[in-house]
């Protein structure tokens, strides 16, 4: 008779599944509470203590680790030494291994959870017999996870349990407890740059293609998710996200989160094409579509305040990938759900996203850092021109700084209080995405309110120069460059107000 060995924390889909079994000639062992179920549905299932001669101990923390079961688990079937070594000692062979494993995940999102607790529900003897089970796939076959057990029984029933069946199965488990030991040394490690990085994800979805239509892609999200992601939004209309909406929609909700003011964002190939404020909705999405009406074309849009019928009517009047809100009222879902692909999202928006690992890929392995959350604020700005600073501009100021870190390096923003203005993007030197900016923004109302933001240093005098002649009034910029004192110059020369925020905001 072949036999089974059933130890689960995840009861479903458990007694039909072993009834299948018993049909199939299996002979039944389990532990614990998977050993009451099984015997309450009124099957035959012999005891873990009946098979090991000993009893279960320390509060169930020891009762699987023994040679007659890991024995019965790695006992390599085509080998006649290892078939007479357990006939030696009376051990029956283990055929199947039905485990999945304590609840860690679930019990460290508990609120308020001890250590302790957490400790307690780190598995030791199911991951054990997972192991032991995948390593000897060819004779044992390892099951993790309930969703395949209807297939297990299928392909039992029609003899179509090969290898290659078996050896998919074994990765499961592999992948399985390598994610789930990644996610307790995640736990207790307590620094943020560990000598071995073991970062646990699960996947959201297949995408239909990466970037380009010959790049296959998969979305991963981590096995602790984050709440304020695009990967847990809830879709509520339009066809499913690709690889591109999603890595523009996550740009977009990183910049919205910057304000707690009305607010709107359009982004585009990840950099923000215009962002707008306003007293209403409406009026925000107007200043943001004003900030750059081409390049919203087929863009994101992120809105913090729950969407009306009449902002709705405006977005609708053009194409967008997606729509994000908190939420939107019942008229405006009717009116943007007539369009059949627009994607429409809802999210609870935050100002305070939490500190995690920025993980970027490189040939051969990953660079980490933290995310970049410093704030924006006047109090870490000093005034370094003879030139004095209004309230209004300290205002727009701090306004174009939380966008410049959200923009690809180079990056230069001209703004004036609550609009972008024009965005030099990605050029390989500062000096054109100053000329880019300014060119953009120059001939749209309230330019004469305008200030020129910058996420790094002027390397020289140039970017001030330009920006003064063609009517900045003010400029913010990091400063820390071995030319600092000409570019104060020149803002001098000119009349200009020059600030340094001491920030540098570099994203490449």
């Amino acid at each position: 008779m072949t036999r089974a060995l059933l130890s689960v924390s995840d009861k479903s889909g458990l007694v039909p599944f072993a009834k299948n079994l018993v049909e199939l000639g299996y002979e039944l062992v389990s532990t614990g509470g998977t050993h009451r179920v099984l015997a309450d549905a009124g099957l035959d299932v012999i005891s873990i203590d009946e098979v090991t001669d000993f009893p279960e101990m320390l509060d169930g923390r020891v009762k699987t680790l023994h040679p007659r079961v890991h024995a019965g688990l790695l006992a390599r079937r085509d080998l006649p030494e290892h078939m007479a070594k357990l006939a030696e000692f009376d051990i029956t062979p283990i055929d199947m291994v039905v485990v999945n494993l304590y609840p860690f995940k679930s019990t460290i999102q508990k609120e308020g959870v001890t250590e302790a607790e957490a400790i307690e529900n780190i598995d030791i003897g199911g991951p054990s017999m997972l192991r032991s089970a995948a390593k000897n796939f060819a004779s044992v076959l390892p099951i993790v996870d309930p969703k395949d057990y209807d297939a297990v029984v299928n392909k039992l029933k029609s003899g179509e349990v090969n290898r290659e069946y078996r050896k998919s199965l074994a990765a499961k488990v592999f992948q399985h407890t390598a994610s789930y030991d990644a996610l307790i040394a995640n736990y207790l490690t307590e620094t943020s740059f560990p000598e071995n990085l073991t970062l646990p994800y699960e996947k959201f979805d297949d995408m239909r293609y990466g970037e380009n239509p010959h790049q296959p892609a998969a979305a991963y999200k981590t096995a602790l998710p984050e709440t304020y992601s695009v990967l847990n939004a809830d879709i509520l209309h339009g066809k499913q996200l690709s690889y591109n909406n999603i890595r523009d929609a996550d740009a977009a909700l990183r910049i919205i989160a910057e304000y707690e003011e009305t607010t709107v964002v359009t982004v585009k190939h990840m950099n923000p094409a215009g962002i707008g404020q306003g007293e209403t909705l409406e009026s925000a999405w107007d200043q943001a579509f004003a900030a750059d009406d081409i390049s919203i074309f087929g863009g994101i849009v992120a809105l913090n305040r729950e969407v009306d019928a009449v902002t709705a009517e405006k977005m609708h009047a053009i194409f967008l990938e997606i729509i994000i809100a908190p939420s939107f009222t019942a008229e405006a879902y009717e009116i943007l759900a007539a369009k059949k692909n627009l994607r429409l999202l809802t999210l609870p928006f935050t100002t305070n996203i939490s500190q995690k690992l920025e993980v970027t890929s490189v040939l051969g392995g990953v660079v980490v850092q933290e995310r970049d959350l410093v704030g924006e604020s006047e109090d870490n700005f000093t005034v370094v021109s003879k030139a004095q600073p209004t309230k209004e501009q300290l205002q727009a100021m701090i306004f174009a700084q939380k966008v410049v870190k959200h923009v690809k390096s180079n990056a230069i923003v001209v703004a004036r209080n609550g609009q972008t203005l024009g965005i030099g993007a990605g050029q390989p030197n500062r000096i054109d995405s100053v000329v880019y900016s300014i060119q953009k923004a120059e001939k749209k109302p309230g330019f004469d309110e305008a200030v020129l933001a910058s996420d790094a240093f002027f390397p020289m005098d140039d970017s001030v120069q330009y920006a003064a002649e063609h009517g900045i009034k003010a400029i913010v910029e990091p400063g820390g460059s071995i030319k600092d004192k000409d570019s104060i110059a020149k803002a001098d020369e000119l009349g200009v107000v020059l600030i340094f925020s001491g920030t540098r905001h570099f994203k490449h």
